[in-house]
């Protein structure tokens, strides 16, 4: 087989799901005049797109923080991606896998709105954001600030560098409900040093779904000489923005979780002049300091996945960001909204709709929270995750654009009742 009638031959793996595509297509389109807001509570429509979900009928799934689950239409060709890839064997990863994962890289850095010279496939945000912590320059009494709201992997890694370098590490803490974006920043100013090399800000805290004011944090870090890593698991793919436009050195995130990309995907932004910054993880055959390729080998890659990003990309564009935003915004509001006022609930996100998107977190008073999370599950069927941590203890709700109203008023019935309302 010649190279030429092998692209051909895989480009028709696009097509194997060309009925989903074609039908998801054709519900976009009837609904491209109606404005977002207008269209985010219009349940036809998004029952339209709850059907090309296969959902286990078992609980209510609303914890999708972790990741999410594919669409029918991107499950279908990532398993044909399997099966393409073992049929080729290695002569797709000898001919053809280069190319390929330069034209993905180069979609996602569309959608990110970057240089692809300045972006790599990764695993996952730890994987990302742990080559930043881990490769930069460190010398002893070097500062790094973070929250304790920060997701742990990375905290660890801090804590590693910490130990092995000499490293001083700084921890805020970032109120649920802030006044004002410059509450937030100031927390990381008055903590700046002429030691400080680092701040790290979680884009959305993962526990409460708290979207902080990254530019602002990163317009004053630079101001004084200080480089910003940003944790974007939980914010890329999930509501509008452009990376270019945060202003920050480092950005990584996760593609599993509201891409909608299989499992095990994710992506680190380096500013170009911050490259050569950097030690990779893993050595890398010569490459010249400012190629960013030099920091992503580890080996033999699931290429498959990687092949799947495409055609998240490609549903994500289908539906639009701003489709997606105002319905996960929608939906988080819907319930949080009936159960705010009553004295037995806790919400933990922010009361402010523009600071958080689909992910909330809910505690109820006098309960504990795996005990909350377990009557959830049990007498209500609805799957949530326990949060128990030093300045947030509730339940994780996190609905996607499948999830109905009516499943969500099980949830605030179930609230209530537990609550005592």
């Amino acid at each position: 087989m010649d190279k030429r009638t092998f692209i051909k031959q895989f480009s028709l793996l696009t097509l194997t799901a060309a009925p989903f595509m074609e039908s998801f297509s054709q519900i976009i389109k009837k609904v491209e005049h109606i404005p977002v807001n207008d269209l985010a509570s219009d349940e036809d429509f998004w029952a339209s797109i709850r059907g090309g979900y296969r959902l286990k009928p078992d609980y209510i799934n609303l914890e999708n923080g972790w990741f999410c689950i594919l669409p029918q239409e991107i499950l279908e060709q990532y398993i044909e991606h399997v099966r393409e890839i073992n049929y080729q064997g290695s002569y797709f990863m000898r001919k053809m896998m280069v190319d390929k994962k330069k034209e993905i890289k180069n979609k996602l850095a569309q959608l990110a709105d970057l240089s692809p010279e300045e972006l790599i496939i990764t695993r996952n945000s730890t994987e990302s954001l742990d080559l930043v912590i881990g490769g930069l320059h460190w010398k002893e009494g070097d500062e790094a600030i973070m929250a304790e709201q920060d997701y742990g992997a990375m905290r660890d890694m801090f804590r590693q560098v910490k130990e092995r370098y000499g490293v001083v590490t700084k921890t805020i803490s970032i109120p649920n409900d802030p006044k004002s974006d410059d509450e937030i920043v100031n927390l990381y100013a008055n903590q700046i040093t002429p030691k400080t090399k680092l701040i790290m800000v979680s884009h959305m805290i993962n526990i409460t779904g708290h979207i902080l004011p990254v530019r602002k944090i990163a317009d004053m870090a630079h101001s004084k000489g200080v480089e910003v890593l940003v944790d974007g698991a939980h914010a890329f793919a999930h509501f509008d923005f452009k990376i270019s436009e945060l202003n920050c050195d480092y950005y990584g995130t996760s593609l599993h979780k509201w891409l909608s990309v299989p499992l095990g995907a994710g992506f680190l932004y380096v500013k170009k002049d911050k490259i050569a910054n950097l030690w990779p993880v893993f050595a890398e055959t010569e490459k010249p300091m400012e190629d960013i390729a030099r920091l992503n080998h580890t080996g033999t890659t699931p290429v498959h996945v990687d092949l799947a990003i495409a055609n998240a990309i490609e549903y994500l564009n289908k539906l639009g960001i701003k489709r997606k935003e105002a319905r996960l915004r929608y939906l988080q509001n819907y319930w949080t909204n009936k159960v705010r006022n009553n004295p037995n609930v806790i919400l933990n996100t922010p009361s402010d709709p523009q600071r958080s998107c689909a992910i909330a977190n809910v505690g109820i008073k006098n309960m504990k929270t795996d005990d909350m999370a377990k009557q959830l599950l049990d007498k209500y069927k609805i799957w949530t995750v326990a949060i128990n941590s030093a300045t947030v203890n509730g339940c994780r709700v996190t609905p996607n654009i499948y999830t109905t109203p009516k499943e969500l008023d099980v949830l605030v019935s179930a609230i209530n009742e537990m609550a005592g309302a």
